[in-house]
């Protein structure tokens, strides 16, 4: 199986950065925030794909919970390892999660769109996950109106980064990323969406470049919380091992 950014040949000019997704925000419509906001505190924690571990280390700090990652690239692994998260070097297996399961909750924060069955490793992780526990996700919404715009305009263009990475192999919109779970057996607690407003096409297409930066956040955040398919950067979702007698949540 090779590295997602092995993706890319012939499609971009050269392999994106492997350390391009490094940063960390702390504003509560972005994806860390989100993510660690469906996960109870003091949880058994597993991040499948944890990257340089910007996003694990928010979402250990948040939940104070027990975790675990295990991320296929080794500069990503060892850059999350420097930030003292237990990191392992790897993909997924059946002998990883015999070895360290089960977990309450399994993260797959925008990883699962790079993957060419992503329903095999979903059902997976699923064998790991205690009663009622949620895989909690994140996945690039195709949807969204850069990405409407530019296909009205004939263009579907690949970047080295953002929702059109050219390592994304899977395409999901709001509707699409609700049915992939619940067509693996779980039932949907929470579906939001993130903002995002350091997408580099907020500073480059009118009328968002016009803007202040406080003006534009404020902006986007509304439009993405009342239109979340259209303006929302990612879907962040929980999917849930059914229990009896409970009942869905489903967030704006």
């Amino acid at each position: 199986m090779l590295g997602t950014d092995d993706h890319s040949p012939g499609i971009l000019t050269r392999a994106p950065e492997a350390l391009r997704y490094e940063s960390q925000s702390h504003d509560p419509d972005d994806v860390g925030m989100k993510l660690a906001s469906l996960i109870a505190p003091h949880s058994r924690i597993l991040d499948v794909g944890s990257g340089t571990g910007s996003v694990t280390e928010l979402i250990q700090s948040r939940t104070q919970g027990s975790l675990v990652g295990i991320e296929p690239n080794p500069e990503r692994a060892a850059a999350a390892r420097a930030r003292g998260l237990k990191i392992f070097d790897g993909f997924l297996s059946e002998e990883f999660l015999q070895a360290h399961g089960p977990f309450d909750f399994i993260i797959f924060a925008d990883v699962l769109e790079h993957l060419p069955n992503p329903g095999e490793m979903v059902l997976l992780a699923k064998t790991s996950l205690t009663p009622g526990g949620s895989i909690v996700a994140s996945v690039p919404n195709v949807a969204h109106w850069f990405v409407r715009v530019d296909i009205l305009r004939g263009h579907f263009d690949y970047q080295d980064c953002g929702i059109m990475d050219a390592t994304h192999l899977r395409w999901f919109t709001r509707k699409t990323i609700a049915e992939f779970f619940e067509r693996l057996g779980f039932r949907i607690t929470a579906l939001d969406c993130t903002v995002n407003i350091d997408l580099p096409d907020y500073y480059r297409r009118a009328p968002w470049r016009w803007l202040k930066p406080r003006r534009r956040r404020q902006l986007a955040g509304a439009l993405a919380k009342k239109f979340p398919g259209l303006f929302g950067c990612q879907h962040i979702i929980r999917a849930t091992l059914p229990e009896r007698g409970s009942k869905d949540v489903r967030l704006a």
